[in-house]
């Protein structure tokens, strides 16, 4: 059997890696890895593949655009043309990119199955580009893999058959477990930073939500700011967020404040397990200290991860900085109910025994 696994942002890399890993220990599938290049920068995507152990690509299309119906225009064009030559049993996509639609788009007119790898997640709010690849991703897909009982819901409200939707848990859940030892044994970037674990606020920003509105990025600006007065605070600084700074003539400055450029995976998950607090646009990132048990405030109106809400783990940030500040300091030294509504931890493995047993 072979399956075609397309891949194009950083948070599928770490979701394909956990899958791929378990498809390589079985004989019955073939995998062929396809990067879409949706995400170009050499500390957004290389680094990831050599520490995620991911073999190298077969493909890598190399599509880089910054328009969205451009960049999903050309994914499908050439996603076409290598689903017509390898002819899989099935292509496996992940999450809610650009790369994500294209695939299923370009798979579905030819007729090949699709499997949704995080199926079922909606916030509702159709301004989301996310929101609009996920409704169409699923609505393509022949075998649904929701994360957690919510997601399964959405796909039974919206009309999806019972019989195409298999509730895994979360691959997430999965790489949080594998590559959380990992990091301890391997990261060096907390003493590199000059950070003290338990003590610092970590930050990462970068959909186009908070990106693009000068009013809105400037926002967070100010609560960044104001938080780094008395704590500090650690920002990767994603590529399109620093565009969009210098774009809005914007100067992201804290007295305590910690600006990096991109981190590796293992950097990221050691920062995250020893964050004080985590504030984040990132639906990777909220599930991610949830796994670790760091409380959270999501830099959204809201999230698709709603169970992070209710076992009191996030909490939504606000619009003004007032609010942001507010939600930070109320979340320090909170924690949440203990409960795990992502699944055991073998995402990956029930994937594969659905898939196995699909042709």
């Amino acid at each position: 059997m072979k399956v075609l696994t397309v891949v194009g942002a950083r948070p599928q890399f770490i979701k394909a890696a956990t899958v791929s890993r378990v498809l390589r220990e079985h004989d019955e599938i073939d995998e062929c890895l396809v990067h879409t290049g949706q995400h170009y920068d050499a500390n957004m995507s290389d680094v990831f593949f050599s520490e995620l152990e991911i073999p190298h690509p077969k493909y890598n299309l190399g599509v880089i655009a910054q328009r969205h119906g451009e960049m999903t225009g050309l994914m499908l064009t050439r996603l076409e043309q290598v689903l017509i030559d390898e002819n899989p049993d099935v292509c496996l996509i992940y999450g809610d990119t650009n790369s994500t639609a294209a695939a299923a788009l370009a798979s579905a007119k030819l007729r090949i199955p699709v499997a949704h790898v995080e199926a079922g997640l909606r916030s509702f709010n159709r301004a989301m580009p996310e929101e609009i690849n996920r409704v169409v991703a699923d609505h393509l897909s022949d075998i649904l893999f929701a994360p957690t009982a919510n997601s399964v819901s959405h796909l039974l409200r919206e009309g999806i058959p019972n019989s195409k939707i298999f509730q895994v848990g979360d691959v997430m859940y999965d790489a949080s477990i594998y590559y959380g030892l990992k990091s301890q044994q391997r990261s060096r970037v907390i003493k590199n930073l000059g950070c003290n674990c338990g003590e610092y606020v970590l930050v990462t920003i970068h959909r186009q939500e908070n990106t693009n509105d000068a009013d809105r990025l400037g926002v967070l600006c100010d609560a960044i700011e104001a938080i780094s007065r008395d704590r500090q605070v650690v920002l990767p600084l994603h590529p399109r967020t620093k565009k969009q700074l210098e774009q809005f003539g914007l100067d992201l400055t804290g007295k305590r404040l910690v600006l990096t450029e991109p981190v590796g995976y293992l950097d990221m998950v050691q920062l995250e397990r020893n964050a004080a607090i985590i504030l984040t646009d990132s639906g990777g990132v909220q599930k991610e200290a949830y796994f670790y048990r760091v409380p959270c405030v999501t830099l959204r109106a809201e999230t698709e991860w709603i169970e992070l809400v209710e076992t009191g783990w996030n909490r939504l940030g606000g619009d003004s900085a007032i609010e942001i500040i507010e939600a930070t300091e109320e979340a320090i030294g909170s924690t949440g109910k203990d409960a795990q509504p992502y699944g055991s931890g073998r995402a990956a493995e029930e994937i594969y025994s659905v898939l196995k047993n699909s042709k």
